[in-house]
């Protein structure tokens, strides 16, 4: 059994269609992201495995539970840490989490423990008995995901969960999601910070205008990528030669950086075409690009595509 089957949904809104018959699959314990462009149809789909969405066609299931057909099951199955910062004036943190475990048809007291250590690890301790909104902006995000795990979902999606926080907030929750990630739990994580996936997730989608635009091993989805990045470190003063001006990315000074096709163009090309140009070479450096990169060129690609069609 997977733990989250997605399964040719659709989604209209009016004559908007925003997602396109998305189907992918996550393993169980598996840390996955699920990244693309802003309006790329993520929350949309994040919305309908919540529950807070209904596909228009289509099917998914959290731990074999249909999120339509056997609501009540799904969404014990699943917690969503959500972008925005959503609570109630009016109750304490945790009057907040105990409100959770009543939704979730849950008694606080045979879930006390598990409370108690959420408030502790997301250092919430001393906060517990103040309202949510007199806290900090920090603060009401560890309540966000306090109330997400209070069910201990065995399914957890962090949708945007460091977007606007402190770094050491930003370090809090990647240590906590690891220790969720060991201790079983699927882990569903969207970001705009690449690097944050490139680091934490084993396998990576890629959804771009409501379509599943890739769905690889964070490997192999690297090795997609034709590029690589020649940095050569020059006198200053030095001039780029025309015939190498359309590889130039990036022009420090005293650093060049060429991004050159791994099958069209030769580092030794490139440094005859300097020694040509009397550009005296102190030093050279080839890397991959990271995620980032691939990530821009195939949402760029697309978009390019669809364009022409």
């Amino acid at each position: 059994m997977y733990a989250i089957e997605i399964d040719n949904v659709h989604k209209y809104y009016g004559d908007v269609h925003s997602l396109k018959g998305v189907s992918f699959n996550v393993q169980q314990g598996e840390f996955f992201a699920l990244l693309g462009p802003n309006g790329a149809g993520k929350s949309t789909l994040i919305n309908s495995m919540a529950g807070l969405v209904k596909p228009s066609a289509g099917h998914i299931r959290i731990q074999g539970c249909d999120v339509v057909a056997d609501y009540r099951h799904a969404r014990r199955q699943i917690g969503v840490v959500p972008q925005e910062i959503v609570f109630d004036p009016f109750f304490t943190v945790r009057e907040s989490l105990d409100l959770q475990l009543g939704y979730m048809g849950l008694k606080k007291r045979e879930h006390q423990v598990w409370l108690d250590e959420l408030l502790e690890t997301l250092d919430l301790s001393a906060k517990a008995d103040s309202r949510v909104k007199s806290l900090s902006g920090g603060m009401k995000r560890r309540v966000l995901i306090a109330q997400a795990l209070v069910h201990r979902p065995p399914v957890v999606v962090l949708d945007e969960p460091t977007a606007g926080v402190d770094v050491e907030l930003r370090q809090t929750l990647w240590q906590f999601a690891n220790r969720l990630h060991k201790q079983g739990h699927t882990i569903v994580l969207t970001t705009h910070y690449l690097e944050e996936a490139e680091s934490l997730c084993e396998r990576i989608a890629i959804i771009n205008q409501g379509q599943l635009q890739a769905l690889e091993n964070k490997a192999d989805l690297m090795q997609r990528h034709p590029y690589r990045i020649l940095d050569v470190l020059v006198e200053q003063g030095s001039v780029v030669p025309a015939a190498l001006q359309s590889k130039l990315v990036l022009n420090d000074e005293k650093r060049w950086s060429f991004k050159l096709h791994k099958q069209q163009d030769s580092i030794t090309d490139v440094l005859q075409q300097l020694k040509m140009a009397q550009v005296v070479v102190q030093d050279i450096e080839t890397h991959s690009p990271g995620l980032e990169e691939v990530f821009i060129e195939m949402t760029k690609r697309a978009h390019k595509e669809s364009e022409h069609e």
